[in-house]
């Protein structure tokens, strides 16, 4: 079933990216929703809470594409604040907060990304990098074992495993690069490195989360997967640290041509 839905999904989601445009920020929106979901129903969040919730991400995506991401990021902040305030009036911990952060960045991140001059290119990227971080870690984790990442959270991770995601993600961004000939294979394959930490990182935070309310799968979505949000742990975070790092190198302008041009 896992081979099943990734060659039905992975697809229909790469023909969404291709395309971009409104599709995208609607697949977007979508998938922060199923996220927020997820998340409110993991940590018991209020009904009214979600919703509410719910309602800032579809306005701040609506922002991404009507105005800029300063205004974007701006009522996603505003959202997490009443969110959490709205939650401690219920009488529950602000973890609705902490979910609106977790749906929306990536979402604000992956559309100012794509909407970019070299939006196409930047997205394959970062999930090229993201993809092969999975496969490459599960692979070499099988193959040589080891000392285990972090046992209490996730028992199967191991170093070895994770030193391979590191390897395989350099070679998947230096293959994009050099198949579309955008940016420097070698600046690519180094971004890479600190890209698929992150991208780890989100797997094993997740792992956290869902350990720590004692759930073992996200959820049901994804036929052999389990939730969305086990689908898109990491890439939540990878998204988000390329496009820091494009803003940072862009000087605050396009975060895509600013990873072109590292």
């Amino acid at each position: 079933m896992r081979v099943v839905s990734a060659v039905i999904l992975a697809p229909l989601f790469l023909g969404v990216v291709w395309y971009g445009g409104p599709l995208f920020l609607v697949v977007l929106a979508v998938a922060a929703l199923l996220i927020l979901n997820e998340w409110s129903r993991i940590s018991r969040s209020a009904d009214f809470v979600a919703l509410f919730a719910g309602f800032g991400l579809v306005v701040t995506v609506a922002t991404v594409w009507w105005s800029s991401n300063f205004y974007a990021l701006m009522i996603l902040l505003d959202t997490m604040i009443i969110v959490g305030f709205l939650s401690l009036l219920s009488g529950r911990p602000p973890w609705s907060a902490l979910g609106v952060l977790y749906a929306g960045l990536p979402v604000v991140a992956l559309a100012e990304l794509r909407l970019g001059e070299n939006g196409l290119w930047a997205v394959a990227v970062i999930l090229a990098l993201t993809w092969a971080t999975d496969i490459a870690a599960y692979f070499v984790g099988r193959t040589l074992g080891g000392p285990k990442l972090w046992p209490r959270v996730s028992p199967k991770k191991t170093w070895s495993g994770a030193i391979g995601g590191l390897v395989g993600a350099a070679a998947a961004a230096c293959a994009v690069s050099l198949i579309s000939g955008i940016g420097s294979p070698m600046a690519i394959a180094l971004v890479a490195i600190p890209l698929s930490i992150a991208s780890q990182l989100g797997d094993l935070a997740e792992s956290a989360f869902k350990r720590h309310f004692g759930v073992k799968d996200s959820g049901a979505l994804i036929p052999g997967h389990g939730g969305i949000m086990d689908r898109v742990d990491g890439l939540v975070a990878a998204a988000v640290v390329a496009y820091v790092v494009g803003l940072v190198a862009s000087g605050g302008g396009d975060p895509s041509l600013g990873l072109a041009t590292l």
